[in-house]
């Protein structure tokens, strides 16, 4: 049987992502009105984490339980990877006893290299490089919103970091019209942008970008692990918080997203995120019901 892994959007085609957006929808629905819905009873998640979560853990777990399903969460100090037994053996070992490993990780080629030895399907929960899960959360909560995003104007407001990368393969499978505004220096990866031709549009400007978005996506502007360049990138990123002036510039119907936790007063105001109708905390929900149709697309 074929090992199928989800290291990033680009491990599914375009058909495949709308699919697993629909059937998110469809398993919402089900779960807000209490059906009993259990395709992976007795089967097991391993989810390794080096990096601390919210939403990551609460969202796999919880997902497996409705599912039927159990999780083993494991830190580094809970297993030899934390010791240094080689990724490769740990991959070998834990893949013979679980059914599937979510990794939630520093090094993309951490992740890679664990696929590659591993006998179940790997989920990147986040790597340096790339988010996949959350875009699958943001992509079914447009879709609800808002129908298909096909031709759609989306705009990336700071850091061309991991969730900026997971947009551009976003905008590639399903043909949106990307904008990325970023200062000098902080661009998105330079092969992403080069394979991404006419659909990105990488600008220095947010005000010039925002103009007549649909949607407006926004992070920290430090990541974990770069918490020591808080002070050079509040200073970096000087024009780039997502406020009401900026949404202004946007379609009036215009969305906003963030993959949280937020910096209100930096990123983002708190008249943005807090406002009557952001998608936000429905953003946050989706995890669950698009990692729940993940999981059910890999094992079921």
């Amino acid at each position: 049987m074929i090992c199928r892994h989800f290291l990033t959007l680009n491990d599914l085609s375009g058909a495949e992502l709308k699919q697993l957006i629909q059937r998110a929808i469809e398993l919402k629905k089900m779960q807000h009105e209490r059906v009993i819905f259990e395709p992976l009873k007795n089967r097991v998640l391993g989810m390794i984490f080096d990096k601390s979560s919210t939403r990551t853990r609460i969202s796999f777990e919880t997902g497996m339980a409705h599912f039927g399903g159990s999780s083993i969460f494991l830190s580094p100090r809970d297993t030899q990877l934390g010791r240094g037994e080689p990724i490769a053996d740990s991959a070998r070992v834990i893949s013979r006893m679980v059914d599937c490993i979510m990794i939630r990780t520093h090094s993309h080629d951490n992740i890679t290299q664990f696929a590659k030895n591993s006998q179940v399907p790997v989920i990147n929960a986040l790597t340096d490089d790339f988010h996949p899960c959350q875009l699958l959360a943001d992509m079914q909560t447009f879709w609800e919103h808002r129908g298909d995003i096909q031709g759609k104007r989306i705009v990336w407001i700071g850091d061309g970091n991991n969730m900026c990368h997971s947009y551009i393969n976003a905008a590639c499978l399903l043909d949106f019209e990307l904008v990325v505004a970023c200062p000098e220096g902080y661009e998105p990866d330079a092969l992403l942008v080069e394979k991404a031709g006419s659909r990105l549009t990488v600008l220095n400007d947010a005000k010039i970008a925002a103009k007549d978005a649909d949607l407006v996506v926004t992070d920290v502007w430090a990541s974990m692990g770069q918490e020591e360049e808080q002070k050079k990138r509040e200073l970096a990123f000087n024009g780039y918080q997502v406020n009401e002036e900026l949404m202004s510039l946007a379609a009036s119907d215009a969305l906003f997203m963030h993959c949280l936790p937020a910096h209100r007063g930096e990123e983002v105001s708190a008249g943005v995120i807090d406002h009557p109708d952001s998608v936000v905390w429905d953003e946050a929900e989706n995890r669950l019901h698009a990692q729940k149709a993940l999981l059910e697309f890999l094992l079921a």
